[in-house]
C-alpha cells in the first residue's frame, strides 16, 4: 500500500499545488485547489495540505471542523490526473483519518460526495465510510467514518 505525506501549503509549493488538475470529466466533482486554499483563510478551522509521494506532489486535501455543522469533515480530496489510479486517493484519505484520529474530540469524519462520482463513493466505502442518508444543499450525499479507538468504540454510534 502507498504511503504519502501531507505537507503544508507554503510559498515554495503554492504554484505547484494550484497547478494540479483533475481530468476534464472530473472538474464538476471537486473545487479547484486555489479556491480550497482561499477557503482555509476564511474558515480557520479548516486546513489544506499538499499530498506527496517521495518528494513528488501528487494531490491535495482539505479537512477540519465545520463550525456551522459542528462536525469534522474531509472537505476536499483531489489527485492530479497524472497520478490517478495508483492508490494515492486511498493513501491520502487514510492519512487524513490518522491525523484526525489524533484530535480528541473527533469521533466521526464526514464528507460529501457528488452522486455521479461513483469512483469516489467506491473508494470511500472501501475505507469504511457509509452513507448517512443526508443530502446537503448542493445535492451531494453525506458519508461518515466512525473513528474506532479505545476512547470511542464503534458500539457507541
Amino acid at each position: 500500500m502507498k504511503k504519502v505525506r501531507l505537507e503544508p501549503i507554503t510559498p515554495q509549493n503554492f504554484d505547484e499545488c494550484i497547478d494540479l488538475k483533475v481530468s476534464e470529466a472530473q472538474t464538476k466533482f471537486v473545487a479547484s485547489n486555489l479556491y480550497s486554499i482561499a477557503q482555509t483563510k476564511v474558515y480557520p478551522d479548516m486546513e489544506s495540505f499538499a499530498v506527496y509521494d517521495n518528494g513528488q506532489m501528487v494531490g491535495f486535501v482539505m479537512f477540519g471542523f465545520s463550525v456551522n455543522f459542528k462536525r469534522y469533515y474531509l472537505v476536499r480530496l483531489m489527485v492530479d490526473e497524472r497520478f490517478q489510479g495508483k492508490g494515492y486517493g486511498r493513501a491520502a484519505t487514510l492519512e487524513v483519518i490518522e491525523r484526525m484520529r489524533q484530535i480528541e474530540e473527533c469521533h466521526q469524519i464526514y464528507l460529501s460526495c457528488v452522486p455521479e462520482n461513483t469512483n469516489a463513493e467506491r473508494l470511500y466505502k472501501s475505507i469504511g465510510f457509509g452513507r448517512t442518508g443526508e443530502v446537503n444543499e448542493g445535492g451531494e450525499f453525506l458519508m461518515r467514518f466512525v473513528i474506532e479507538n479505545n476512547a470511542n468504540p464503534k458500539s457507541e454510534i
